[in-house]
């Protein structure tokens, strides 16, 4: 009787350490799979343009979001409350600044001292921004379409990453020079395409005033309806002044954007044609937002390569 119960405790007290295996092994499990999801560092961009450079930069080590997709306006987006659960939970956190994303300055301050939050604009030489008057004294933040603007909030979502996952600096690195040497690829390929139109119809005329710094960096004069920012309002005074210089300078093409509504060009070309000029629309061009994932479009190169061949087939 004595060995019989000598021999249930044994068996109970083996019984225990099996378990107590079991759950130290299913923990052990449970953190290495925690580690592994964690080894992807959470970033969040507002526009797709900066999404896809942190793509680009970050490849398997980053895994990012973009809140504003295809077609959508970012002077005039308002956060939604899961925009907000995003933000929360990233690890870091991508803006343009310039007053772009105007109606989220609030939320960028809050962030900032909860994590990183970066504005990839933020380390360019202010010398070299456009500060348009008509834009109320702040700087033209459609910095994307100076691919040499472009490469320096390249360098700075690099600095970035590297900031808040240093493991991973010499990746980041070398993504980083790779990214850069087809940005400069394609700062030459703008260069050469503007220059093939003929110097008089080098004239961009679009719904807003989004092109300015392509216009100075690619020789070619850009006019827009309304201002730097879809916020802005034009009038029938502006439509008859864009019409007018379409007629006078005798320009082919006018085009429309993919993030702003085409009424106010259609008005533009009704205007010309009643004073006996056709003006054609020469196409839809990417202005505040790329195209849609998975086309070429849907990323920076292709968008800007996208724009530069759609302008010079229209106005050459």
């Amino acid at each position: 009787m004595v060995n019989q119960t000598v021999k249930m405790i044994i068996i109970f007290f083996l019984m225990g350490w099996a378990l107590i295996g079991c759950s130290e092994k299913s923990t052990t499990q449970g953190s290495v799979e925690e580690g592994k999801n964690r080894e992807k560092l959470t970033a969040v961009a507002t526009v797709g343009m900066i999404a896809d450079i942190v793509a680009n930069i970050g490849k398997e080590h980053v895994e990012v979001t973009s809140l504003m997709g295809p077609g959508v306006d970012p002077h005039l987006y308002k956060a939604t409350q899961g925009d907000i659960g995003k933000l929360d939970k990233a690890d870091i956190i991508f803006y343009n600044g310039l007053n772009l994303e105007g109606k989220m300055g609030d939320i960028f301050v809050r962030m900032a001292n909860q994590k990183p939050t970066i504005a990839v604009s933020e380390k360019i030489d202010p010398a070299i921004l456009r500060e348009p008057p008509e834009f109320q004294g702040h700087y033209d933040p459609h910095i994307w379409f100076n691919v040499k603007l472009w490469m320096q909030a390249a360098e700075r979502v690099k600095e970035g990453l590297i900031e808040a996952d240093a493991a991973h600096k010499e990746d980041y690195e070398q993504n980083a020079a790779a990214y850069l040497k087809k940005l400069e690829e394609l700062d030459a390929y703008a260069k050469e395409q503007i220059a093939s139109i003929p110097e008089a119809s080098r004239v961009l005329v679009t719904a807003h005033d989004a092109f300015g710094y392509f216009g100075d960096a690619y020789g070619i004069k850009v006019m827009g309806l309304q201002g730097i920012s879809t916020d802005a309002e034009y009038g029938l005074k502006d439509v008859q002044n864009l019409v007018n210089v379409l007629v006078n300078q005798r320009i082919k093409a006018v085009f429309i954007e993919s993030s702003v509504s085409p009424k106010a060009i259609e008005a533009v070309v009704q205007g010309a044609r009643e004073k006996g000029h056709e003006v054609k629309i020469g196409g839809e061009l990417f202005s505040d937002a790329m195209g849609e994932a998975g086309t070429v479009e849907g990323t920076y190169i292709g968008m800007v390569r996208h724009n530069i061949d759609s302008i010079v087939a229209a106005l050459k």
